[in-house]
């Protein structure tokens, strides 16, 4: 039982916050989704502003239609890993569908995101060599710069200076042997990383540089191919990861490069020791990637759908972080407040995402809303009216404990 007394403080911490507000907000489990952006929680319905649903893709009927397909003609899974019998023609034909999107002559796939960047940086690098990552990258980065034994630098977010400074300090010949790993749109701030000037310091230090498009993927970019197709990156970008998880509706990670990495397939561990995707997934995901490329208009209403509810939550008097893309977070002072404000919204209607240390960048408290291009105006009403009323009651609260204070 003593490994498992290092989890104590933790179980304590969890056991206070149920005693706060009754339930803990990290694992919610509902009974139904009933949509893109509605589920039901405890018989209740709730407007979705906490998946990453981006594109709605997780009910488009021709993507249910061709996974159902697959579900019927090849069954529910590969029961093996890629190098053994785990590779069937659909996962071929997927990640040359990959590769022609991205426009370039490699691609790889993943079971999921995660392990796209575990096994990309962490088979690529090795000891001797260096990764320099920004701070705030999500932990999938961090783990893969941990696996693969080399030196990990980090630079605080998105400060060309602080990168700059590193990459001098590593000298030329180890700069040669560094990847440089950011993500385009950080998930938890909802900010885009400046890739053109990160672009061409990696170029000037003849360092090879990483991109993670999880959450730009399907949202930028011409086609959405994201925000390094959308600068016109693509040649100074050695490796683009993404994940099927977000704006595709499914699961599932890739990397897409110019480089060949064949011999990754026998020597990453993460794609030689993990069962394929099922059938039914990676039909759904190449159908998803087709469709795609034509929803410029849901591209449009996404963002507009993000920019109406961060200049309507501001107007309420919140904290809002600075962004352009779908992510809008709250910021609020501590986990009480966070835990309790998350609660009210819950009973209110609507499920946003809670997110606290050490999940957070730099200890900040927030409630992360993902918004969809799926989200109708009156159901962006609701939401707001939802937060309106959720702060009001957070300020009487105050108010109440203020007077007893007094």
């Amino acid at each position: 039982m003593a490994l498992l007394d290092k989890f104590n403080a933790l179980r304590q911490a969890s056991a206070a916050v149920i005693s706060d507000i009754g339930l803990l907000p990290f694992g919610v489990g509902f009974d139904a989704i009933l949509s893109p952006t509605e589920a039901v929680w405890r018989g209740r319905r709730v407007v979705m502003l906490g998946s990453n649903n981006y594109l709605g893709m997780t009910h488009d009927p021709d993507c249910v239609d061709t996974a159902r397909r697959a579900l019927d003609d090849w069954g529910r899974g590969s029961t093996g890993a890629r190098p053994a019998s785990g590779t069937f023609s659909l996962h071929r034909a997927l990640e040359q569908d990959i590769a022609a999107f991205f426009g370039v002559d490699h691609a790889m796939l993943f079971t999921t995101g995660y392990q796209a960047n575990l096994g990309i940086i962490g088979t690529l690098c090795g000891h001797g060599d260096v990764v320099v990552l920004d701070r705030d990258s999500h932990a999938s980065i961090y783990d893969g710069a941990r696996l693969s034994g080399a030196t990990v630098r980090r630079f605080q977010h998105n400060d060309i200076g602080s990168l700059r400074q590193i990459l001098e300090s590593l000298g030329p010949d180890r700069a040669s042997n560094c990847l440089v790993a950011v993500e385009s749109l950080y998930s938890m701030l909802g900010d885009l990383a400046p890739l053109t000037e990160i672009a061409a310091i990696c170029r000037e230090h003849g360092s090879l540089l990483l991109v993670d498009e999880a959450h730009s993927l399907g949202v930028f970019g011409p086609s959405g191919a994201g925000l390094v197709k959308a600068e016109g990156l693509m040649d100074s970008v050695d490796f683009l990861v993404g994940t099927f998880s977000k704006s595709l509706g499914t699961i599932g990670g890739f990397c897409a490069t110019r480089h060949d990495i064949e011999a990754l397939r026998v020597a990453a561990r993460p794609y030689l020791f993990s069962a394929s995707a099922p059938p039914s997934v990676i039909e759904g995901a190449r159908t998803a990637l087709a469709r795609m490329e034509a929803m410029d208009a849901e591209r449009a209403r996404l963002l507009a759908n993000a920019d109406r509810l961060r200049h309507g939550l501001a107007a309420l008097g919140l904290r809002v972080t600075a962004g352009t893309g779908p992510i809008v977070a709250v910021m609020l002072d501590n986990l009480v407040e966070t835990t309790c404000f998350w609660r009210d919204l819950l009973e209110e209607g609507v499920y946003a995402n809670c997110m606290v240390p050490p999940a957070t960048p730099g200890g900040v408290f927030l409630i992360r809303c993902s918004v969809s291009a799926s989200h109708d105006d009156s159901q962006l009403a609701e939401v707001l009216a939802a937060f309106g009323r959720a702060l009001e009651r957070r300020r009487s609260v105050s108010d109440a404990a203020a007077t007893v204070a007094r």
